[in-house]
Order: structure tokens, then C-alpha cells, then sequence
């Protein structure tokens, strides 16, 4: 390591060090939830979670695409349609959650982990466009009401609800800080509510004869798809343009990091996702000259290691420790 004080030479009196903090038996910190983050279900059990829901779902959906061509029922066909993007979407779970599964190699030096991410992204958008097909329908419906069997839409609500509440309590047992599980958990209960909306419907139907309370449930299915497909477009979104994680404040972290003897200042401070449970830190931080010749460096690592594990959950982080004549020689720095 070259001499402190700014050089017009590339070796610099800088020392970058990535620091990615794995938990062990003997680390407590890392077995701890900290800002939602739950480290302790394995990716296995999240692939049998969403495999014994998928097969819940799947086999009730073909029954109730049947019942609803024989019911003439537009919201039992809506939560059929609402199944299939489930199944879909808990399809494209498994997939992802086997992709991210797989260990870094090659130029995926981060793996496959960001693809929970775009699955998560594809139940939002699955979402988004089954309800404008849905409330398409339920319009013209409302407009020109057609025959609907209410008993028959009662009963086989009824069973969704079951199916949709084991299907809900199998994927409550896995990793839901994973936005890929939480995508498929918001799918099934979104079902169960408009399969709660279609029984309601039904009885209306059988008791009063009042057939576009089938089409006014099917709406209110739409309004729940919309909400669930905007939490997740937002959430997905935000990792996907590599925002700070919201439980992140960044002048916070500035501010913890500064407070470390010898640390004159940090600049090019960024924080993001790669995933659910993989927030990222990097940032330059200014060291006293004398720090690299004196043996204080080392020191100075393991305190803002300690810092941003500590207190912010930080589980990959990469510092650049630079004297302060580096700052002459970058460009763009923020």
C-alpha cells in the first residue's frame, strides 16, 4: 500500500473491502428477524409450501370452471379466471424460488436471486390484466344480467373458501418476507375474499332473485385484484430500480458511519435490494492519512461492519477507505 496523502498514481492509499457477513451457530444477531427479514426458512420448505398449494389450487379450479359454464355464473368464472393466474403465479414462485436457490457462478455473481423479484412483478401484472378482463365483463353483466344458479354458486364458494384457507395457512408457514412467496400469498387471498363476495352473492341471488349480485361481487373481486397487483408492482418496482429499502434511511447510515473515530467523511453512499431478504450497502468512506500507515484500518473496518449489522441488518456490505486526497480523483461521486 502506497504512501498516505493524495498520489496522481492508480495505487491509491485506498482500501476497498467487501465484507458479506454469513450467520453461524455462534452468531446470534443473524438468527434474529430484524425489519421483517426472516432468516431461519430454508428455500427448501418454501418450494413445498408453494407445490402443496399448487396442487390445492389447480384441482379445484378445474371443478369450478366446470360448475360455472353449468351455473351461468360470472363471478364464479372470475375467481376460476382468479385461479388460473394463482396457479400461474404459484408456478412461477416455484421456478423462481428453485433459480434463486442456485449458488453464484460465473457472471451471475449474485445467482439467480433477483428472479423471485420478476416473478413477484409477473403476479402483479397477471393481476392487473385479469381484472380489466373481469370488470369488463361484470359491466356488460350489470347492463345485461344473465340466469345465475344461485345455490350452485353458494356451494362451490363455500368449497373455495376451504381450499383457499389451507392453500393460505400452507404458504403463512413460509418465508413471506420473500416478495415472491408474498406475491402468491396475496393471489389466495384475494380469492378467498371474492370467494366470501360470491357466496354473499349467491344467497342474494337465491333469496331474492336479484341476479346482478353476481356481477357486483365479480367487481368487488376486481377491486381487491387491483389493490393486490399495486402492492406488489410497487414493492417489485422499488428493487427493480434499485431504490433504498424503505426500512433504510440513509442519513442515518451516514450519520452512524461518520460517528467512527477517524472518519472525516463518506460520499457515494447507495443501498438496494437483490432481492427480498438481500439489502446491499457500498460507500466511500475518508479515513485519516495516518490510519494507513499506523494500523488503525482493520480497526476501523470491523467498527462500521459492526455498525450497519448491528443496526441496520445489512447483511452484504463493501467499503472503500480512502485517504482524503482520493476525493481529487473521482468523478460523479454522490
Amino acid at each position: 500500500m502506497g504512501s498516505p496523502g493524495g498520489q496522481d498514481s492508480a495505487e491509491f492509499d485506498c482500501a476497498t473491502v467487501s465484507v458479506h457477513m454469513q450467520g453461524d451457530g455462534n452468531n446470534a444477531h443473524h438468527r434474529r428477524d430484524h425489519g421483517g427479514h426472516s432468516h431461519g426458512l430454508s428455500a427448501d420448505a418454501d418450494v413445498r409450501y408453494l407445490a402443496i398449494a399448487l396442487g390445492l389450487i389447480v384441482t379445484f379450479m378445474t371443478v369450478e370452471t366446470i360448475t360455472a359454464m353449468i351455473s351461468g355464473s360470472l363471478a364464479l368464472l372470475s375467481d376460476s379466471g382468479h385461479m388460473l393466474t394463482d396457479a400461474g403465479a404459484l408456478g412461477a414462485s416455484l421456478w423462481a424460488a428453485r433459480l434463486a436457490a442456485r449458488s453464484p457462478v460465473g457472471e451471475w455473481t449474485f445467482g439467480f436471486k433477483r428472479a423471485e423479484i420478476l416473478s413477484a412483478a409477473g403476479n402483479g401484472i397477471t393481476l392487473l390484466i385479469v381484472s380489466a378482463l373481469v370488470a369488463f365483463e361484470a359491466i356488460r353483466r350489470l347492463i345485461h344480467p344473465g340466469v345465475v344458479k344461485g345455490l350452485t354458486v353458494v356451494v362451490v364458494a363455500l368449497v373455495g373458501i376451504a381450499v383457499n384457507l389451507v392453500a393460505a395457512w400452507m404458504l403463512s408457514k413460509a418465508n413471506r418476507s420473500s416478495l415472491n412467496v408474498e406475491g402468491s400469498f396475496q393471489h389466495i387471498v384475494t380469492d378467498l375474499y371474492g370467494f366470501i363476495a360470491t357466496v354473499i352473492a349467491g344467497v342474494i341471488v337465491v333469496v331474492t332473485g336479484y341476479e346482478r349480485a353476481d356481477a357486483i361481487a365479480s367487481l368487488f373481486v376486481v377491486v381487491l385484484m387491483l389493490k393486490a397487483s399495486w402492492g406488489l408492482l410497487k414493492a417489485s418496482g422499488r428493487i427493480l430500480l434499485e431504490a433504498a429499502p424503505k426500512d433504510i434511511d440513509l442519513g442515518d447510515i451516514r450519520a452512524h458511519i461518520l460517528g467512527t473515530d477517524h472518519v472525516s467523511d463518506v460520499h457515494d453512499l447507495h443501498a438496494w435490494t437483490i432481492t427480498s431478504d438481500l439489502p446491499t450497502l457500498s460507500a466511500h468512506v475518508v479515513v485519516d492519512d495516518s490510519c494507513f500507515s499506523d494500523g488503525h484500518i482493520p480497526h476501523i473496518l470491523d467498527h462500521i461492519q459492526a455498525c450497519v449489522s448491528g443496526h441496520f441488518d445489512v447483511t452484504h456490505s463493501t467499503f472503500q477507505l480512502e485517504p482524503v486526497g482520493h476525493l481529487d480523483h473521482e468523478k460523479d461521486t454522490h
